[in-house]
């Protein structure tokens, strides 16, 4: 007769580690900020003691290779490309007919991201767009996952000056990295834009004096030019949206990434070990939703872009 199991664990099993957790939670609990001012101070060791949070936002500069700052955040970047170059060469050595797990892996999630280009675009942009939307897919979510990762936010070093800051932050967590992938996206949209659709008539959308100029050639009266305004008016305010784009790409990342930083970084402060877990499970659930809406804006800004305007696309 087969054992019976509690959460698929054997009752020998589930119950020791039932007492391990909840031994962790209480102790979590009573050496936390919140135990010590409801109960006092304990006598627990140091080590179980975790020291008050002290989020900065701007990155520290770690080293310097001449002229160049290297800050942490840097840093974490390249370990990022690292794994994704390990992963990507570790999953393609040995390419096989009927894939192994980490081919399999990668293949479904490349597969997925292929066919979301290619649903929104068509066959033609998507294959076209896949590459930059893929890149920054993968790069967003593998720094955010990695952010989580026992080390990041804990390692400091020492500085010359006689402070000491995180040898390793996510590099989602400075601006700059957003704002150049917001800059990197805005570049590709526009160049892909003017490929597609010739330089003249990609600025015609934004510089369209054309129905201004029919209003006076055929006396069209007062509504036609005031159209023919309207349709400038609209045209530039489109030019200056094109900018604020790289804004919103910019600061939806940054801050979303910032805020689950500073949340982690509270919640084991005030409740170490047990309870921050679920907290960890929430970041990395905003790391894909981010990383997800990232790249889907990414591909909408570039649909638009090679779409014809005016009455071309009528």
């Amino acid at each position: 007769m087969p054992k019976k199991k509690i959460l698929g664990m054997p009752k020998a099993v589930f119950w020791p580690v039932m007492i391990v957790i909840l031994a962790m939670l209480v102790v979590g609990f009573l050496s936390g900020p919140i135990g010590v001012a409801l109960f006092g101070d304990l006598g627990f060791p140091d080590w179980m003691k975790i020291t008050t949070p002290k989020p900065e936002l701007p990155s520290a500069e770690i080293f310097s290779i001449g002229p160049v700052a290297i800050t942490n955040t840097i840093l974490t970047a390249w370990v990022t490309i690292l794994v994704l170059v390990g992963l990507s060469i570790a999953a393609t050595r040995k390419m096989k007919l009927i894939p192994g797990r980490l081919q399999g892996a990668l293949e479904m999630v490349l597969s997925w991201i292929y066919n979301m280009c290619v649903d929104a675009a068509g066959e033609k942009f998507g294959r076209k767009f896949f590459p930059l939307v893929a890149t920054i897919f993968l790069f967003i979510i593998v720094n955010a996952w990695m952010n989580l990762l026992p080390g990041y936010n804990t390692i400091f070093i020492e500085l010359g000056n006689g402070h000491e800051a995180h040898l390793l932050r996510g590099a989602n967590t400075d601006i700059n990295l957003p704002l150049a992938l917001a800059a990197i996206t805005f570049v590709m949209v526009e160049y892909w834009g003017i490929k597609t659709l010739g330089g003249f008539h990609y600025l015609s959308k934004f510089f369209n004096f054309k129905p201004l100029i029919n209003a006076f050639r055929h006396k069209e009266g007062v509504i036609g030019i005031f159209n023919g305004f309207i349709t400038i008016f609209v045209g530039l305010l489109e030019f200056f949206l094109e900018f604020v784009r790289i804004i919103s790409l910019t600061f939806r990342l940054f801050g979303n990434m910032i805020g689950g930083e500073i949340l982690i970084l509270m919640i084991t402060f005030l409740a170490p070990f047990i309870i921050g877990i679920p907290f960890y499970g929430l970041e990395m659930l905003v790391g894909f939703v981010q990383a997800l809406v990232f790249c889907n804006l990414a591909l909408v800004f570039s649909l638009i872009a090679v779409t014809p305007h005016g009455e071309e696309n009528h």
